[in-house]
């Protein structure tokens, strides 16, 4: 089995590197991550500019380019006889609505596009908290494992959320559940002429037995999407 493995963080980051070394033992991994951290770029694609790749071996790649570039790169020239596309593993939660922006996401949706088996997989981290990598790594491949051997139709792929904090010794229950369609309850600050955004994510509203419920009540969500 080949796995590709990306991000939207960019090459090196932590999260890639769990994957990395959780998922050499269960396939042949190839690693197409972008130069650049891409957080919050969406499904951006590039069409009319030439992107430069940077071959560092035979089995990783760095693109000057958003995550779902690194997914079409790879299904169509870099690794075009991949089994899954696995991306992540984001510092940060991709609940809810937050599909529709995350580069994560996306890299997992484009595989789906193309028909290639995909997981999207990213970390909540509970208010002052911080990731325990070795304990996400872990949880993250006993997920990871489950899920490859479940089901798949055409154009569906998988978005996972571990919940924080996590304890390496103790396993840890999921749920497959659809997706929260609430809207962050979010404002802007002006400041002169310019505006920053202002939301709080633990406390984001959220329908029962939904992602972002499943997730902050601590167990893993796991919803199933498609294009």
């Amino acid at each position: 089995m080949k796995i590709v493995i990306t991000n939207d963080d960019g090459f090196g980051e932590p999260g890639i590197e769990a994957l990395q070394t959780i998922l050499q033992t269960l396939g042949k991994v190839v690693v197409v991550a972008p130069k650049q951290p891409h957080s919050f770029s969406g499904h951006r694609v590039t069409l009319k500019e030439d992107i430069p790749v940077e071959q560092v071996d035979s089995r990783n790649f760095v693109v000057d380019g958003a995550p779902a570039d690194c997914t079409r790169l790879a299904l169509k020239a870099l690794a075009p006889d991949a089994d899954w596309v696995v991306a992540g593993i984001n510092p940060g939660a991709n609940l809810g609505t937050d599909v529709y922006q995350s580069g994560t996401v996306a890299a997992a949706r484009e595989a789906a596009i193309l028909r290639v088996r995909a997981i999207a997989i990213s970390q909540y981290i509970s208010r002052g908290g911080a990731i325990e990598w070795e304990y996400t790594r872990e949880h993250a491949f006993e997920m990871i494992s489950r899920l490859f051997g479940e089901e798949l139709g055409p154009g569906e792929y998988w978005n996972v959320n571990l919940p924080h904090p996590l304890k390496v010794l103790e396993p840890v229950d999921y749920e497959v559940c659809p997706l929260d369609r609430n809207a962050h309850e979010y404002f802007y600050v002006s400041d002169g002429d310019a505006y920053r955004y202002q939301g709080i994510m633990h406390e984001r509203p959220r329908d029962v037995g939904r992602d972002v419920d499943v997730c902050f009540g601590g167990k893993i969500a796991v919803t199933k999407l498609a294009i």
